[in-house]
C-alpha cells in the first residue's frame, strides 16, 4: 500500500507529473525538459533525481548529455500514467508540453542522423 501512496504523491506534484508525461513517449535530457516546460534546470534536476530514486526514471549518458526515460515496472503504475497521457488534450499545460515535445523529439532525430 505504501508503494501506491508514494506513487500518487509523486504524481500529485505538477512538475513531476509533467516530466513523467513527457518521458512516456520519448527520452529527453534536462535541457530539453527545461525548454519544453519552462521550469528551471535545478528544479527539473531535483525532480528527476526523486523520480530516479523511486525507480520510475532511468538515466543514460550519451556524449555530453544525460538522457532520462521512464522505468516503470509496475503495470498498475504504467496503466495510471497511460490513462493520464490518453487524456492529455483535456489539460492545457500537458497538451502544450506534448506539442513542444514533438519539436524537441524531431530535433533529436535530425541531429542523431549526422
Amino acid at each position: 500500500m505504501d508503494k501506491l501512496i508514494n506513487y500518487f504523491k509523486l504524481l500529485s506534484d505538477e512538475t513531476r507529473l509533467r516530466i513523467m508525461v513527457l518521458l512516456f513517449h520519448n527520452e529527453f535530457c534536462v535541457c530539453q525538459i527545461c525548454g519544453i516546460t519552462g521550469i528551471s534546470q535545478p528544479n527539473v534536476s531535483k525532480h528527476l533525481a526523486r523520480l530516479r530514486d523511486m525507480g520510475l526514471v532511468k538515466d543514460e549518458r550519451k556524449e555530453q548529455y544525460t538522457f532520462y526515460s521512464l522505468n516503470i515496472k509496475d503495470k498498475l503504475f504504467e496503466n495510471i500514467l497511460e490513462d493520464i497521457v490518453t487524456s492529455v488534450n483535456d489539460y492545457p499545460t500537458l497538451k502544450s508540453d506534448k506539442e513542444k515535445s514533438k519539436a524537441a523529439a524531431k530535433y533529436i532525430e535530425l541531429t542523431s542522423m549526422h
